[in-house]
Parts: structure tokens; sequence; C-alpha cells
């Protein structure tokens, strides 16, 4: 058990943020990033320069490959290229994050049900969670467009909690960037920090108000009474 985990009682689903906790989706990102910077006569991204910027979407992934911002007058049309090339692009290297499996695994051998709450549009979700062999297995899938707000809105985890016929207290979240954390305390749901996710350096998990953070997707069986 991970040391002082504070167990918790009641749990029915353990629901769980795609990029960066799930599935390892950064290097299918990143690709379509240095696509796009190639068209555009840029050289190559170091993988470690995209990969803290992968929880955060076509958003964080242009501001670092086009230093392009939502209010500028290109941001658009660049979001809409850099989402046509990771749409062909969308499973290349994508995988779960090692342990996931075995998590979702246990999971289900103790009838608890899991799902997936993401800021990632459905047109991308369902694809990605069809060809890694996860979406019929899932209780619930929420898409950044399923509901009229995403994360960090609670609405997203409300309505994860309701699929899966449980309470927002019923059900722990697992993210890795802040707006996870804040959309589950919004929706009173405990939450964990997923650290082997796309924690950038500046960021202070230990601030954003999770019930814990974890290192390996094993330990969250440490957090189920």
């Amino acid at each position: 058990m991970t040391v002082n985990a504070a167990r918790l009682g009641g749990i029915k689903a353990v629901l769980f943020d795609l990029d960066g906790t799930l599935a390892d989706t950064a290097p299918d990102l990143g690709y379509a990033l240095n696509l796009q910077r190639a068209r555009h006569g840029l050289p190559p991204l170091a993988d470690e320069v995209i990969r803290p910027q992968a929880s955060h979407g076509a958003r964080g992934l242009l501001d670092i490959g086009f230093d392009l911002h939502p209010d500028d007058a290109r941001f658009a049309a660049m979001r809409d290229e850099f989402l046509q090339l990771y749409a062909v692009n969308i499973c290349r290297h994508s995988r779960p994050f090692p342990g996931i499996l075995d998590l979702l695994a246990e999971l289900e051998a103790r009838q608890l049900k899991w799902g997936v709450v993401t800021n990632k549009p459905a047109c991308f979700t369902e694809p990605l969670l069809s060809i890694l062999d996860l979406a019929e297995r899932a209780a619930c899938i929420v898409s950044g467009d399923t509901c009229p707000q995403p994360k960090p809105h609670p609405a997203p985890m409300l309505a994860a909690a309701e699929l899966c016929g449980a309470t927002p207290a019923q059900c722990l979240y697992l993210g890795d960037a802040k707006r996870d954390i804040q959309a589950a305390s919004a929706a009173a749901m405990p939450a964990l920090v997923a650290a082997w996710g796309y924690l950038d350096a500046a960021d202070q998990p230990h601030t954003w108000g999770a019930h814990a953070q974890i290192r390996h997707p094993a330990e969250t069986l440490d957090y189920l009474a």
C-alpha cells in the first residue's frame, strides 16, 4: 500500500482523463504537430518539449509549435490544420500507460465501473478508444463536447457519474492536469493526480486540492476500500 494512503469508502466507479492519464498520446500529438511545422518550413520539436503540453490539446501545442494563442487571427485555421493532421495519425504509437490495463482488469474483477472524462472532442476520443479496444469496456465516455462546458466545469464529471449510476462522491477521478482536479472538486468528487502523466516542471500538483498524488496506476487500488 502507498504510505499514508487514505482509503475512500463507497467508491463504485473510477474515472480517467484520457491524454496523459489513461493513454500516452503524446507521440501522435507530437507527430501531427511536427508534420504541421514541416508544412510551414519549421524544424521538428523534441519530444521533451512537446510532452508537457500534450494534456493541453491543440491550444497548448499551437502555443509551443507556433507561438499562437486563441486570440490570434491565424489560430482557428492553424487549429483546423493541426486537427486534420492528428485525425489521420491518431493511433500510430498511442498506447495505454504501463499498468493501466492491469488496473482496468482489476477494477472489472472487483465489479467496479470505469470510464473516461476528457476534454478531447468525441470525434477523436471515440476512434482512439475503439482502436485501443477500450471503448466497449468503458461504462461511460464523456468527451470535451458531450456537455455544453468542458473541464474545469463540473458538468462532465456530473454526467459521467450519472452514466455510471453513481453519485459524484461514489466516483474517483484520475487526472494529470489542474483543470482535472478543479472539475472533480467542483463536482464534490474525490480525485488523484496521475503523476506519470504530462506534468510540466512549473506545475504544482500539491496545491491543486487532490486527495493524493500517485506515481503508478496500481497505486489507485490503495485508495479503494
